[in-house]
């Protein structure tokens, strides 16, 4: 652990030198921006923080002393514009550095920032703009992001304060103008570690997007994150396929991994293209890798052997359960064992397969040492090995440092899923004599067929292991004799063709490999799964 960690964690070790417990200090005025970003620049201020790339492959590498100088340039433009404590900001920066710049200069504000994705349209601002009562927004000058964002302030006078990186339109400021022409010096703010430093729009997978709060101890549950499941390198790249409006990004390109005082890659792309990314690891010393199913998913139809992955030496994957046969896929092919991990919005990775385990393939793991994971019936009941149930986290008297502290404006709402010390994650698993947890599907999306409970990911795994199926996803749909039926949406790869005769040909398969009651006895075709702005399959559109 390195003089930074060592001042606000304390760990120990099971006698295989696996993490088992963790405990934090000095929290009650931690503030990440100050106490660990300024505190590397004063430790290790020549040492690269982050390599950036750019779409043309324009590079850029910042130290750790250059960050804590242009956040402390932004934070001086911010509060020139009259920004400061407990404020709110919405980020639109794709994955430019200047989100960099921004986020952390409203740490040292304390002002409250809210990252967002460009892919939101004139309707979505609009909700977020009421739901989230900000005093600025800033944006990128791609992707018709300030068209979108200009189109839904045009409706009503919220008096946001406007920027927008790149080149400016009309009536917004420029940002990067703004922090080039702001003095250097600043001077610490006093924020509380239980003050709101961070939130998020969830995903909206049923209904209008709810905003989790975090506060300033946020950061400090991510040294799991970074250390003992990534398992990141101080000497080495780590790379997380993520966009800077998701809370995914804040697991895999900042937090944990400066707390770890190691490196970040960011690789500024508009598409997801397959080849121009995986050459991407013989180019650059990406060591380690966190990445969503889906991108596995994609990687493991290809032939890997035609790109050089041999610097890259820890992969991990989260945002939705691991199919079983991608990750011997990806073994076969790289001799890297995907280390799984869940968590959510409003929590750091809460269940994970840490640095020192061996990973069961399609397991997300065992409970971190930072939360009190539990399963339990309707009841509330704890649940024994072998038995499906909810997750969640027993949270005593205190938050733990990494969950969050409520929903923004949503008493009720929080109250829903956060209630007698019990934090209530919607989200269905079962673990097996060994801890591992297995997970089974949200709450709502559990089918129900001839009495038997079945969780549309069992299902979608044994579909995904048919080569020709590219995505997967099942539902039930009413049925007058079973309860329920098991229909199946399924996205086929290239060179192969909707049909009938291929139809049966899946429900054959899947018949052969599973329980009779779990097998879908109807196929449809579809171009694209319907999916929510962070990429989560949109059941609720598939039963409609």
């Amino acid at each position: 652990m390195n003089k930074i960690c060592s001042k606000y964690i304390n760990e120990s070790f099971d006698d295989s030198g696996v993490l088992n417990a963790i405990s934090f200090k000095n929290t009650e005025h931690f503030n990440f921006a100050y106490d660990v970003l300024d505190a590397a620049a004063e430790e290790v201020p020549d040492k690269m923080c982050m390599l950036y790339v750019d779409q043309e492959k324009n590079e850029r590498r910042f130290t750790f002393r250059e960050m804590s100088i242009m956040s402390a340039k932004t934070a001086n433009y911010f509060s020139s514009l009259g920004i400061g404590k407990g404020d709110r900001v919405m980020l639109v920066l794709k994955r430019h550095y200047q989100f960099w710049f921004a986020i952390l200069a409203l740490h040292k504000l304390g002002a409250v920032v809210i990252p967002a994705t460009h892919q939101l349209k004139e309707g979505d601002f609009q909700y977020r703009f009421e739901a989230g009562r900000l005093k600025a927004i800033v944006v990128t000058d791609q992707s018709g992001t300030a068209e979108e964002a200009g189109k839904a302030l045009a409706k009503k006078d919220y008096g946001i304060i406007k920027m927008m990186t790149g080149t400016t339109l009309p009536g917004w400021k420029s940002f990067d103008e703004g922090v080039e022409a702001a003095p250097e010096e600043w001077e610490r703010v006093d924020t509380s570690g239980k003050d709101d430093m961070l939130m998020f729009f969830t995903s909206g997978t049923t209904g209008y997007p709810k905003i989790v709060a975090h506060d300033f101890r946020y950061p400090l549950g991510h040294y799991i994150t970074a250390k003992y499941w990534q398992n990141v390198d101080p000497d080495g790249l780590h790379f997380s396929l993520a966009d800077t409006g998701w809370g995914k990004a804040l697991w895999g390109k900042l937090y944990g991994q400066w707390l770890c005082e190691a490196a970040v890659f960011v690789y500024d792309m508009d598409n997801f293209v397959p080849h121009d990314f995986l050459s991407l690891f013989g180019k650059y010393p990406i060591t380690t890798f966190c990445a969503p199913p889906t991108a596995y998913r994609v990687f493991v139809k290809r032939d890997l052997s035609k790109y050089d992955l041999s610097r890259l030496q820890y992969a991990t994957t989260a945002g939705e359960a691991l199919n079983s046969e991608v990750w011997q896929n990806f073994y076969d092919q790289t001799g890297l064992k995907i280390m799984e991990g869940f968590g959510q919005t409003e929590t750091t990775m809460s269940l994970g397969n840490l640095v020192g385990t061996e990973p069961k393939p399609g397991s997300m793991g065992k409970p971190s040492p930072l939360y009190d994971v539990d399963l339990v019936d309707e009841e509330g009941r704890s649940l024994p090995a072998g038995e499906t149930g909810e997750v969640v986290i027993r949270t005593g008297g205190d938050t733990p440092c990494g969950l969050f502290s409520g929903y923004f404006g949503m008493e009720e709402k929080t109250k829903e899923v956060w209630y007698d010390g019990i934090y209530h994650t919607g989200d269905t698993a079962y673990r097996d004599e060994d801890g591992y947890f297995w997970f089974v599907g949200r709450i709502d999306d559990v089918i129900k067929s001839c009495g038997y409970r079945v969780g549309p990911f069992e299902v979608e795994s044994v579909l995904m292991e048919i080569p020709y199926i590219m995505e997967a996803a099942v539902i039930g749909i009413p049925d007058k004799t079973r309860g329920q039926i098991i229909r199946a949406f399924v996205v086929l790869t290239d060179d192969k063709e909707p049909s009938r005769p291929l139809a049966k040909e899946i429900m054959t398969y899947t018949k052969s490999h599973m329980a009779h009651y779990k097998c879908p006895r109807e196929v449809e075709f579809v171009e694209e799964l319907p999916k929510t702005i962070s990429g989560k399959v949109r059941r609720t559109e598939l039963r409609k």
